[in-house]
C-alpha cells in the first residue's frame, strides 16, 4: 500500500538545502508558509484518495497529475519556478567559466584566493559555485574554448597545433576545478548518469569544444577529447576550418564569405564519426548553409544521423544576426528532433539590421532584457514546439548582460517569466533541461546502434614515413 511519505517526497525535497547552498539561499528558495501549508493539505487529501483507490481498484496516474495541477494553483509563479528547478535539472548549454578562469586567474585554481572567490560568490563574472547553487543550476556544458588562430584562413596542422594545446589546458583546468569540489560537480558524465547526478545534488558537468580548429585536423584528437569528457563539438567558431563554414569571421569582424558553401566533404565524414562516438553536433556559430547541410536540408546528403543542438543561439526573426537561426532552419530543427538553446548575449537577442557594410546588425541594447530572452524562447516554441528550445546563456563569455538577467542566480526568474508568458509547467520543465537530455540520450543511442553495426571509425590520413 502506498504511504503518505511515498506520495510526497518530491515536494519535501524542495525544502532542503543543496550541497554548497547557504542557509540564506535556502530560505530564499522556500515557499511562503501560508501557500505551502495549503499545498501540503491538498496533497495529503489527494494522497489519502490515492491510498483509498489502491485498496479498491488499480491506482491511476491521474490522481498524481490532478494533485500537481491543484497544487500549482495554490502556489505563486515564483514558487512554481523554483519547484520546477528542484525536480528537473536546468542544464545551461554554454558557460565559458574555463576561459574566464584563464583570462582572470591564469588557470591558477589551487590557492585560497581563488577558492574563496569561487565558493563565496565574489568572482567578477557571472558564474561561481555559490551563485550556481542560489540559482538552482542543475549543471552546464562548460566550454573549453580556444580562440581561432590569428591566421584564421590557414588550416595547416602547424597553424592549428597551438589550438590543440590550448584546448588541453582548458580541459585540465576544468578537471581540476571539478576535482576540488567532488560533492558539487559530476564530471566525464554520460546521458545515462545525468539524472542520478542531479538527484545526488551534483551539477551535471560535461564539456564542449567551440570550433573544430581545436582538434587540429585530427579525428584522433576528437576521440581523445571525448574520452576526457567533451560531449559536444561546435563545428566552427568565428573562423572557417577544414570541415565547415562559419557565420562570422574575425580580423575584421564581418559576415563570413563562404569557403565550402556549408559542410566540406571531409566534414561529412567527421560528422558521421561524431555520431559514431556519441559526440553531440553543435551548430552555434556556423553559417546558414552549414546548418542546412547538417540538418539534412539538401539533396545528396542526409546530414547528421542524430539530433543536434544549437548550444547558444537565438531567433533570427527577432534579432537578424548571422549567428541566429532563421525560421526555415527552425523547421528543420523540428524535423530532426533537435534543440535551439537561446543565448543571453545582448548582441544576439536584441539587434537591428541597418545595412552595415560588414553584413552585421547593430546592437539594440535598450531592448536587451530578460523579456527579450523570453520573446526568443516563445517564438521558437510557438513556431516548432517547446520540445525544441532550451537555454544556453554564454555566461562568462559575455561582457554585457540583459537587464533583469545578471548572472546564474537569475535562472528561476527566467523560468518564472516563461510561466507568466503562458508556458505550462510541463513545457518549462522541457525548456530547462528535459529537451537537452532527450537529445543527449538519442545521440548516445545512435552511437550504440552504429557501434553494434560495426560502422568503421574515421581514420586520419597519416603521411608515409621514410626509414633509412
Amino acid at each position: 500500500m502506498a504511504s503518505i511519505e511515498d506520495v510526497l517526497p518530491s515536494y519535501k525535497a524542495a525544502d532542503t538545502l543543496t550541497p554548497g547552498q547557504t542557509p540564506a539561499a535556502g530560505r530564499a528558495a522556500k515557499r511562503s508558509p501560508q501557500r505551502l501549508s495549503s499545498c501540503r493539505l491538498i496533497l495529503y487529501l489527494f494522497a489519502s484518495l490515492l491510498i483509498f483507490s489502491a485498496l479498491h481498484k488499480p491506482a491511476s496516474r491521474c490522481y498524481a497529475r490532478l494533485a500537481d495541477r491543484v497544487c500549482e494553483k495554490a502556489m505563486t509563479v515564483d514558487q512554481r519556478a523554483r519547484r520546477i528547478l528542484a525536480h528537473t535539472p536546468l542544464i545551461d548549454g554554454h558557460i565559458d567559466l574555463p576561459i574566464f578562469v584563464r583570462a582572470f586567474y591564469r588557470n591558477h585554481v589551487d590557492n585560497e584566493g581563488w577558492k574563496q572567490s569561487f565558493e563565496n560568490g565574489t568572482m567578477p563574472g557571472q558564474v561561481d559555485l555559490l551563485r550556481l547553487r542560489q540559482g538552482q543550476s542543475g549543471g552546464a556544458f562548460w566550454s573549453v574554448f580556444a580562440p581561432c588562430p590569428e591566421k584564421g584562413d590557414d588550416f595547416s596542422d602547424a597553424n592549428l597545433a597551438p589550438s590543440v594545446q590550448y584546448t588541453l589546458d582548458q580541459i585540465d583546468v576544468m578537471d581540476r576545478v571539478m576535482a576540488a569540489y567532488p560533492r558539487d560537480f559530476a564530471s566525464r558524465i554520460t546521458s545515462n548518469g545525468a539524472k542520478a547526478a542531479f538527484q545526488a545534488g551534483k551539477l551535471i558537468s560535461p564539456l564542449g569544444i567551440e570550433g573544430l580548429h581545436q582538434i587540429g585536423n585530427s579525428v584522433a584528437n576528437l576521440r581523445r577529447f571525448h574520452e576526457l569528457g567533451v560531449r559536444y563539438a561546435t563545428l566552427t567558431h568565428n573562423c572557417h576550418n577544414n570541415f565547415a563554414d562559419a557565420a562570422v569571421l574575425e580580423q575584421p569582424l564581418r559576415k563570413a564569405e563562404p569557403r565550402w558553401n556549408g559542410v566540406s566533404p571531409l566534414g561529412r565524414k567527421l560528422i558521421q564519426e561524431m555520431n559514431r562516438i556519441g559526440m553531440i553536433v553543435d551548430l552555434s556559430h556556423v553559417s546558414e548553409d552549414t546548418m542546412i547541410d547538417v540538418l539534412g536540408g539538401r539533396d545528396g546528403w542526409s546530414g547528421s544521423k542524430a539530433p543536434i543542438i544549437f548550444s547558444h543561439s537565438s531567433a533570427y526573426s527577432i534579432c537578424p544576426h548571422p549567428r541566429n537561426v532563421k525560421n526555415e532552419v527552425l523547421k528543420l530543427v523540428k524535423k530532426s528532433n533537435s534543440v535551439v538553446m537561446v543565448n543571453a548575449n545582448p548582441g544576439f537577442i536584441s539587434c537591428v539590421d541597418v545595412g552595415n557594410k560588414n553584413g552585421l546588425p547593430e546592437d539594440d541594447l535598450a531592448n536587451a532584457t530578460l523579456d527579450r530572452i523570453v520573446d526568443h524562447i516563445m517564438h521558437i516554441g510557438n513556431l516548432i514546439g517547446f520540445q525544441h528550445v532550451g537555454i544556453g546563456t554564454d555566461f562568462d563569455g559575455i561582457f554585457e548582460v540583459p537587464r533583469g538577467f545578471k548572472d546564474v542566480t537569475a535562472y528561476p526568474k527566467l523560468i518564472a517569466a516563461l510561466l507568466r508568458a503562458g508556458v505550462s509547467d510541463h513545457d518549462a520543465t522541457k525548456i530547462a533541461g528535459g529537451n537537452l537530455l532527450r537529445v543527449w540520450h538519442e545521440v548516445d543511442a545512435v552511437s550504440a546502434r552504429m557501434k553494434a553495426e560495426n560502422i568503421p571509425a574515421m581514420e586520419d590520413e597519416i603521411p608515409s614515413m621514410a626509414f633509412q
